[in-house]
């Protein structure tokens, strides 16, 4: 392969040798369990590594995807390292929760032991997407001279303002989901194989240890010191390595992208697409990439210091997306580019709402009847907003807008003379006020076609007690009028001609988001404006090199022993007035043949509520996974529902685990946590 005219040092596909586990042993004393992937003649030749370092399990959940990533890596002339966190997989220990110091300084200290191995020439990168991507960007900060350059996916540099726990001040109820994930995957042991007669003990220790790390997220209702730490936000300048930053619009974590490019100082690019929470090459539900092949080139020009013509292309390439209907899961579109970010290219317009209306051509605002509009949103406004970050399923998108829309106050552009495309984070001013002295407003831009349809954009969410920061909050002044200000998620996207802008505005977003504590009747002036990042076309976007197509190297074989099942349900009981959201993800069961080895993993999650009483809302998620060899079969069951009244939040929940049939352990939890305006 070539670059510029310059050869990398090794041919396409060259022969790999895989480790199954390795030690590495922290100065504690406690040891990391670590798969490694080699060329062949590493000990002679030595390479440079790349590290990915996450709980979610190397040996078996992970097992497919890591082998297709980190054996291409390896065919391509790198060492890599698939870390099992300190307590997950088959690493001694117990975790405790995301991104401790303790993960940290693990992190820095395999780096060091990676670089002085005789297959390593010293240097060293680190990838991950969610968790991976995070503590990449937080290792770097730490500046640890082996690491060279980090490629982040889906991860964030804020803990409390972009990630799964909380959004403009609101609570996501993905903190209950994601939780819930945790919970269960730190409930089940490591791998007898590896770990030998122990196994049994150390599972015990993380069923005892780990603990109810839904607690500990509620403990923190405001971005206080315990967001901060980890948050690379607080100092991008500790950051001093390349960082190749990329995430995709239908996932949570796009706004981060932006903000590497804005803030750090250092050789820096980024790739956004249509897809989800997802590697690019796995795509959905915008188009895969040969993305794999594109980290290449990044590990080449900074482990390798090969010329692969990096400095010689756009710091962003985005996915501009089409027009589109949202019963149809795929995200048409074309790829753009930016030379720098903020752009020079990208002007910020202003369209001034009034009742029912976005006003395209410039108006005065004394011109517009000073009319006031009210809304009190019923607990509906969501239960069609799918997930708060997406996996791409068909069933985590947003579905239909106007299925939403009735429970809001819709201001709706004319049908447009031209095309309007978008790049970057939409803005909404108001001026409103409150009868509750808490209350939140949801956003949501939407593209509604001549048929009707109308399709999410983007959206927005702001606690209004969060007006003025995240960090002291303040009530509201009953029936005072504030002028607010709520950005939505960073996006790229066409409005065609003879389509609409539409914008909608709701006191409730359940469940994407736990709503206030009370109903509350927000009252908005007329007047106000809509701000939208419009970006000319350019022929330079034609001329962009096209991204390829997924190539990835071969998995590590399986047997399907039965197949996925998806659901997600939305129900009325007229009779009782009961309302039901039901999301059911059953994975695969499959068999990892070469280690005979069975797992599966089966979650229900269901938030319910009645009357449109804000009292009854419940969110409640049950997840079984299993393990199986032979006549050894570990299974874990975790339980947990969060409900809550107008003063707190209520914990509920249960962990039962299994060694065949016999339940080896059992625990519940019931805490009560105050509502903090929350």
């Amino acid at each position: 392969m070539e670059y510029g005219g310059i050869e990398t040092t090794r041919s396409a596909n060259a022969p790999v040798k895989e480790l199954e586990n390795v030690w590495i042993t922290m100065p504690d004393g406690c040891d990391l369990a670590a798969k490694i992937w080699l060329p062949e003649d590493a000990e002679k030749n030595p390479v440079p590594a790349i590290l990915e370092y996450i709980p979610y399990r190397k040996r078996d959940f992970k097992a497919v995807r890591d082998s297709q990533i980190h054996r291409y890596f390896a065919q391509k002339g790198y060492a890599c390292l698939r870390v099992d966190l300190r307590g997950s997989g088959d690493s001694e220990g117990i975790l405790k929760d995301e991104y401790l110091h303790q993960e940290l300084d693990d992190g820095v200290e395999i780096l060091r032991w990676a670089a002085k191995q005789s297959w390593c020439t010293g240097k060293i990168g680190i990838i991950g997407i969610s968790w991976g991507g995070f503590n990449g960007l937080q290792i770097a900060a730490m500046n640890p001279p082996e690491l060279k350059a980090i490629i982040t996916i889906c991860s964030s540099d804020d803990r409390y303002t972009d990630d799964v726990h909380y959004m403009g001040g609101c609570m996501l109820t993905d903190n209950l989901s994601w939780a819930s994930t945790m919970f269960s995957y730190n409930s089940i042991p490591p791998d007898p194989a590896i770990v030998g007669e122990r196994w049994k003990d150390m599972w015990l220790e993380r069923l005892e240890g780990s603990g109810l790390w839904l607690k500990k997220w509620l403990d923190h209702q405001h971005r206080d010191d315990y967001w901060k730490h980890a948050s690379v936000a607080e100092n991008y300048e500790a950051i001093k390595c390349p960082v190749f930053a990329v995430s995709g619009w239908a996932d949570g974590y796009s706004n981060t992208v932006f903000r590497l490019l804005e803030n750090l100082d250092v050789p820096k690019k980024a790739l956004i697409g249509g897809w989800g929470h997802k590697y690019p090459h796995l795509g959905g539900p915008g188009p895969a990439t040969d993305f794999l092949n594109e980290a290449v080139r990044w590990w080449d020009r900074w482990l390798k210091d090969i010329d692969t013509g990096e400095n010689d292309e756009p710091m962003l390439r985005a996915w501009m997306q089409d027009s589109v209907s949202p019963i149809i899961a795929k995200r048409p579109g074309h790829w753009i580019a930016e030379n720098a970010w903020p752009s020079p290219n990208i002007e910020m317009q202003e369209f001034i709402l009034s009742p029912g209306k976005v006003h395209l051509e410039p108006v005065e605002i004394a011109d517009i009847n000073d009319s006031e509009m009210r809304i009190m949103s019923p607990l509906s406004v969501g239960l069609f907003a799918g997930k708060w970050y997406s996996y791409s399923e068909s069933t985590d998108l947003p579905n239909d807008q106007s299925e939403e829309d009735g429970g809001a106050l819709v201001f709706n552009s004319p049908e447009l003379e031209e095309d309007i495309e978008i790049l970057g984070a939409p803005e909404v001013e108001l001026e409103l006020s409150s009868d509750k002295p808490i209350a939140m407003v949801a956003i949501r831009l939407n593209d509604v076609c001549r048929e009707g349809t109308s399709t999410r954009v983007t959206y927005g969410l702001l606690n209004l007690t969060h007006r003025d920061g995240h960090e002291c909050p303040q009530e509201l002044e009953v029936n005072h009028t504030y002028k607010v200000r709520v950005r939505m998620n960073h996006v790229a996207q066409k409005f065609p001609a003879g389509n609409k802008i539409s914008v909608a505005v709701s006191t409730s977003y359940w469940p994407l988001v736990w709503p206030s504590p009370e109903p509350p009747n927000l009252t908005v002036r007329s007047g106000g404006r809509l701000f939208l990042p419009v970006r000319p076309k350019s022929d330079v976007d034609s001329k962009l090199p096209d991204m390829g197509q997924p190539v990835m190297a071969e998995s590590v074989p399986t047997t399907l022993l039965a197949p996925a099942h998806r659901e997600w349900t939305v129900t009325h009981n007229l009779a009782t007035n009961d309302v039901t959201q039901k999301i059911i993800n059953k994975d695969a069961k499959i068999r990892l043949d070469e280690i005979d080895l069975e797992m599966k993993k089966d979650s229900t999650e269901t938030y319910t509520y009645c009357n449109n009483n804000y009292d009854t809302v419940r969110g409640e998620v049950l997840t079984t996974r299993s393990l199986k060899r032979g006549d050894w079969h570990a299974i874990s069951i975790t339980r947990t529902i969060l409900i809550s009244t107008r003063t707190h939040f209520y914990i509920r929940a249960t962990l039962d685990a299994y060694e065949g049939d016999v339940r080896i352990f059992s625990k519940s939890w019931d805490e009560a946590i105050p509502r903090e305006m929350m």
